[in-house]
Formats: structure tokens, sequence, C-alpha cells
């Protein structure tokens, strides 16, 4: 029933209270509907909802409104506990505490009949369906149980230490178990030597004391590195070995056909990937437009390898594809979401082999932007496999004997059609960040070689171009057949974010003025300022955490680092799952055959998936972190006493963490150890400021250090700081202080405004470290 206002406007009250009782789901036209407001209001409703977003009473995202930090409908949730009653307590999966306070909790409603395999209990992980109760005694919110994703664990991992009786002891790796030590006898050891890295089953025993367990799994010594990788995997959940079935279907799968396909073959496809690449699931070629109405244009084809054609809906690869999410990467090792026949053999475009692709026909004109395109199932063949810097250096005139007879037929029409869309992403403006990205390298016996900072170049960009036209192609043509699909999304940074970065540049003396509506372009402005500037690094780090995490969902809110309104992940359905239901909603949409989107997938059922596959995706990101750190960390191990240059990462009360140059190792120095004098925590500046003299040690700078502790398996590094810190610049002592009192200021409002609401609630996509977007 409509809430129209007896006179006026509505009370801001009753639009909050609307929003609060309708989370994620009410925008402008919403709102307007539900107090029956004319198109003449719309302009007061937009300034109300910018006052109210501004001052933190409401959040938005996209387009739509909540309270701020709300869950979303669908969440990841651990069930953590009981309350009084004895129903089953959660709480979010992905929570950053530190930013929004204490995880709200989640009761659990259980139905008098509930559906197989949605039996909850304690330690459970659960994917939830969840609305607000209005309650305000500690659970402000309830859920149903939608499916059981994993399980109480009952099996934990760490390392094994003999003892003298012949038995052992095992040392959980997982931080979170530190101190949960175990007793194993002599008899349940399973042949365990000391050092292995073993998996435990418990034993129920007596109820005081240390526990008892049964070595389930030897998985090999700490002390070599390729036993890293498989602390991350095994401390994650991370799947890896394939169900009997989905090994069959994927042995019993028969090579795709010229049945039901155009035929690309003669198209000369090329595949352009990293060196190491084990599977090639993207190829890509250019040709200028004969049509004389697109004078200058080109036509650029991009053939994604089919994998709906071998994994259908509901199918045990399927089910396997859903569980893993995306695959994961490891520097000794891949944990692929498909097995090896699919990934790797039937669905790897490789050189002069016929192969089923999804492959979409782009038009491009003079000025870079796409005029329009297609969507084909074809059968193409691969003429060349070439990596990045051999292309790039065909292009620059170093060919050899595989790039000479390809660089005027296929290399300068496509590097041709990227100089065009190269203009017209120029003009799109997206975000811009310079963040280098390290990579381990190993050697034969899997131990750490070096790490380097691969080159950026051109061969990278115009594969990343082509294959962001190629989601937003498939994004636009989903919409316009109404199908549901799964975007990617990438939401604006919020408004506390926006003014604590304000804060910072006001410290250098950098401007960010926002008016209007948040463009990336305000971010690249402020980066091209800093460019060749010492501080550079440290602003290009504040303005990333600055940002929300990329993440996916069934409804579409735009990408705002790409800045983009429509954006879809269609170029990777080998090793990601958002894809393979982009491959069969098009094919569903465009009736190109079987491997299509059931007519029963709704919003609702994709919203759901979006969800899991956003929280695999942020564990696969946490593991392949993690191992690098261990791996790093069992390098350093050595080097005990040595001194190092690196640059201050991250500053915190506790200390300051310091990524060193020649490896990207992270290590903390103590506060307690840095000086003589008491240092305080500045968060404005993102400094520590001694207390008598004023010396400041900030994020971004320079500094020498030596390793004192290096311990493999957590993949923890200590330093003691060798370098001075500087002393603040003239004229900013005072803006500093005033910046710092502004900061103070707007927190204690913030806080006191939180006093008459329910507590910070945070949507989905946030972690502690690692806040960055991805296309």
């Amino acid at each position: 029933m409509k809430q129209k206002p007896d006179h006026g406007f509505p009370a801001r009250d009753a639009i909050v209270a609307f929003i609060r009782a309708n989370p994620g789901k009410v925008g402008t036209r919403e709102i307007a509907r539900e107090f029956g407001l004319k198109n003449a209001d719309r302009a007061e409703l937009k300034r109300i909802l910018r006052e109210l977003a501004e001052d933190g009473t409401v959040a938005k995202r996209g387009r739509k409104m909540h309270e701020p930090a709300a869950l979303p409908p669908t969440v990841l949730a651990d069930i953590t506990g009981r309350d009084s009653d004895g129903e089953l307590i959660a709480t979010p999966a992905e929570w950053d505490s530190d930013e929004n306070g204490t995880a709200p909790k989640i009761r659990i409603e259980t139905p008098r009949r509930p559906k197989p395999g949605t039996a909850a209990g304690v330690g459970d992980r659960a994917l939830l369906r969840v609305d607000i109760t209005g309650e305000r005694d500690g659970t402000p919110y309830r859920g149903r149980v939608i499916k059981i994703i994993d399980h109480a664990k009952s099996r934990i991992l760490g390392i094994f230490r003999s003892t003298p009786d012949g038995g052992g002891r095992l040392i959980p790796v997982d931080k979170k178990q530190a101190g949960r030590e175990l007793n194993i006898t002599k008899a349940d050891t399973a042949g365990a030597k000391d050092g292995d890295l073993i998996s435990v089953d418990l034993i129920r025993g007596r109820g005081y004391g240390l526990g008892l367990g049964r070595v389930k799994e030897r998985l090999g010594s700490i002390a070599s590195e390729k036993a890293i990788s498989l602390i991350a995997i095994h401390t994650h959940d991370i799947p890896q070995v394939f169900s009997s079935s989905a090994l069959r279907e994927a042995e019993e799968a028969k090579p795709a056909t010229l049945q039901g396909r155009e035929d690309w073959r003669d198209v000369p496809l090329v595949t352009i990937d990293p060196p190491d690449a084990k599977d090639h699931d993207d190829a890509v070629h250019a040709e200028a437009d004969p049509d004389p109405n697109n004078k200058g244009g080109y036509i650029v084809h991009v053939a994604i390898a089919d994998v709906g054609f071998y994994v259908r809906p509901g199918s045990a690869l399927d089910r396997d594809a859903l569980q893993r999410g995306n695959s994961v990467y490891f520097p000794d090792r891949v944990v692929p979401m498909l097995p090896e026949r699919i990934s790797n053999n039937l669905c790897s475009l490789v050189p002069g082999e016929a192969r089923g692709a999804l492959a979409v026909r782009m038009v491009i004109g003079a000025d870079g932007r796409k005029r329009s395109h297609t969507f084909h199932r074809v059968l193409m063949r691969s003429a060349a496999k070439l990596h990045y810097a051999q292309a790039q250096a065909a292009i620059d005139g170093r060919l050899d004997d595989t790039t000479g007879p390809l660089l005027d037929p296929i290399l300068k029409p496509l590097w041709s059609a990227y100089e065009l869309v190269r203009l017209a992403r120029n003009e799109r403006d997206p975000l811009d960040l310079d963040l280098p990205e390290r990579k381990i390298l190993l050697k034969p016996d899997g131990t750490v070689d070096r790490v380097i900072v691969p080159e950026r170049l051109d061969a990278h960009r115009l594969i990343e171009e082509f294959m962001i036209l190629a989601n937003v192609a498939a994004a636009e043509t989903l919409e316009k057949k109404g199908l549901p699909l799964i975007y990617r999304v990438h939401d604006e940074p919020t408004q506390e974010k926006i003014y604590n970065l304000q804060e910072f540049l006001k410290t250098l003396d950098l401007p960010f003025t926002k008016s209007g509506a948040l463009r990336p372009s305000q971010f690249n402005r402020v980066l091209a300022q800093v460019s060749g500037e010492d501080y550079e690094p440290l602003v290009n780090e504040v303005v990333l955490r600055s940002q929300a995490q990329a993440e996916y969902s069934a409804e579409n809110y735009g990408h705002f680092g790409l800045n983009l309104r429509r954006y879809a992940h269609f170029t990777s359905p080998i090793r990601r799952y958002a894809d393979l239901i982009v491959h069969r909603a098009l094919i569903r949409a465009l009736g190109l055959g079987e491997g299509a989107l059931p007519a029963d997938e709704t919003v609702e059922t994709l919203a759901e998936i979006a969800a899991q596959i956003s929280v695999t995706e942020r564990r696969a990101m946490k593991a392949e972190r993690e191992t690098a750190d261990r791996l790093i960390a069992h390098f350093l191990a050595d080097r005990v006493g040595a001194s190092f240059q690196g640059r201050i990462s991250g500053v915190t009360r506790a200390g300051l963490f310091v990524k060193l140059d020649d490896t990207g190792a992270d290590g903390l120095v103590p506060i307690r150890t840095i000086g003589t004098e008491y240092f305080n925590y500045d968060e404005t500046r993102h400094a520590l400021i001694g207390s008598r003299s004023g010396t400041m040690y900030r994020l971004g700078d320079v500094v020498d250090v030596r390793l004192v502790e290096a311990a493999p398996v957590a993949g923890a590094l200590r330093f003691e700081l060798l370098s001075d810190g500087k002393a603040i610049p003239r004229g900013r002592k005072r803006e500093g202080a005033r910046a710092e009192r502004r900061a103070n200021a707007h927190r204690e409002r913030k806080a006191r405004s939180k006093k008459d609401r329910k507590p910070a609630q945070q949507k989905p996509g946030k972690s502690k470290r690692g806040k960055s977007w991805k296309r």
C-alpha cells in the first residue's frame, strides 16, 4: 500500500524506514512509487538521498539504497554457536572488523521439514538467504539455509614433531588454532617423521589435557617448498581431487565437430599468453573493415574455448566446477576448476587442432568505439601460439621463425586495431593505478630461484582491452535479450573512504574535489600529479585502499574501476565459473544449441551462485598470497641478520609493515623496537610520529631493515629498522594537526549517530587486506 504524504514531501525518517525495510532493493524509482511522488519531485528526492548518503544514514550501492554496509539478501556465513533458546547463530564469512566493528549475528530459522542438504550444525559454513528482523537484541538478521557449503572440520593440518616415546605432537599451521596441539600415539603416526606436514583426524578422548589425533595423510616434509602450497590448499579447504564421475565424464568427452557450428578454421586466430601457460582459452584476430561506411575501422574477432559444450548444467563436471568456483594458481602448481582432459586438451586452443569456440565479431570504428557485435558458435583452428614478449618483440622488429610469417598478415592488424581501441579507452578514462605485480620463479627442485616484476607490455594491454570489449559485448547481448546473468561489478568508494582519502591528500597539498557523480578520472588526476615524485607509490597505495573490491552479482551496479555501465566475465570459462554461466546464457539467448542455461535458472538462483563464487575467488586470492608469503619466508630463512632495502607498505598501531624491494616480501617492525621514544599512530597521515622529536615514518617511505626472524610455516618475517625517520615538513605540521582534529571529530560524530542505529553492517567483498579491484 502506497504511503502518500498527507502534505508536502515525506519525512526523512519515513524514507529511511522504507530503505531499511527493503535493503538493497530500492532506488529512486521505488521510493518515488512508494510515496506517490511525481516527476517534479524527483530532484528533491535525489537531493535528500544524497544528503542521507553523505551523513552516513544510508548507503548507495549502484542505484540501490540500503543501510550502511548492510548484508546482501544472500550471504555466505559460518555457524558459530547457539543462543539461549538453542537456535543456531551465524556470522558473515567475510567481514572487516577493523573497519566495521563486530560482525552482525544472524539467527537461523529451522523449518519443521528442512529440505535435504540444509540441516546445519555448529561449525558448518552455509549459504543463507537473510533479511532484517528489526530486533535490537544483538541478532539484527534472520536467515534460512539455502545450501551447506562445508561441514564442521574434524581434521587439522599441522607439522609433526616426534616425541621420545615414538609418538608425536601436532603443531597446527593455522594461526587461529595456535595452542590447539594434539597428542599422537605411536600407533597413530602412520610413519610420519619429524618435520612432516600432516593432516590429522580428531579422536574422541578424555575431556582434559591435550586432545588426541590420528595421522590421516602425510603431505611431505615442510623443509621442501613443494609442501608450502599444500598448506594453503588444506587450510582453505580448496578441493583438489575431482569426483570419479566428473573424471569419467571428462574422459568420455569427444572433440567438437562442425555440426551446429560455423566454420572459422580458415580465420588466422592466434593465442597470446604467458610463456608458462598450460591452457589457452582465448584467441584473437583483427582485419581492416572493408565496409566503406567504416573507413579506417577494424573487425576484431575474439574466440573463447567452448567449455559449455563439455560441462553441461547439473552434470558431475558442473557440480565439481561450482564447488571450486575458479582455478587457483600457485608458483609450483595449479588447482584447476576443470580436469586436465577438458582444460589442457579439448578446450585448449592449441595450434593446428580444430577446437570448438564461442566467438564474438566486433566492428570497431575509426574512433575506437565498438559499433556492433555478433556472437557465433564456431569450429576454429589456432594459427599460432605466442607469448607476450615474443609478440611484442616481433612488433618492435625482433622477429623469430614463428613470428616472421605472422607479422604482416596477423600481428600488424592486431596492433592497428588496438591503437584504435586505446583511443576509446583513454576517452573512457578508467582507473589507472600503477601497481607492479611480482612473480616467484622456482628452480627445477621446487626451491625459489628469484622474484621478478614482469615488464608491462603493449601485448598485455592489447589482450586485456580486447577481452574487456568481449566481456562488455556479452553483457549487452544478454541484457538486450532479457536473460539473467552474473555481472562482474565494482562499486564506487564509500563516503567514509573518500573523506579519509581527502584528509590524507591534504597533508600532501593535493586537492581532491568531489562534485557531482564520482568518476575514476578524479583519482587519475591525482595520480598524474604525483607521477615521478618520491611519494608516487604512497599515493597509488592509498588510492587503491580507498577502492571497493570487485565481486560477482546477479544485480548490475556497474564497474566503477573500468568506468563501464555493464560488464560480465565471458573470456575465461576454463578457470572461472562465472564465465561458464555467461556462455550458457548466450547459448540460450541466441539459440546456439546444446549446453544452454536451464530455463529454471532465475535471478535468485544466480544470486546464490554469485555469492558463492565471490567467496571462492577471495579464498583463492588469500591462498595464493599466503603461499607467496610462506615461500619467500622459506627463501629468506637462512639470511637472518642480513640487511635489505624496502618500502613501508603498512602502518598500524602495532608497528610498520615493510615490503622488500628485491623479493616483495612483507615483514613487521614492531612499534616497541622503533627508536627510544613513544610513537603515536597518525591515521590521517598513515604514519607513526615520535612524541618528542616529531620524527615520522610514513606509508611509502624507503627504509633499510635487518631481518631478525623468519617463520616459513606462518609466512611471517620480523625486521629491525635501521633508517632514521623524517621530520614533518614545515607548513604541514599545522595542516596535519588540523586534518587529524577534523578526522577525530568526524569519527566522533559518526560514533554518536550510530548509537541510535543498529550495529554497522558490511556488504560482501571487503577484506582487511587486498582491497583491490579486478577486471
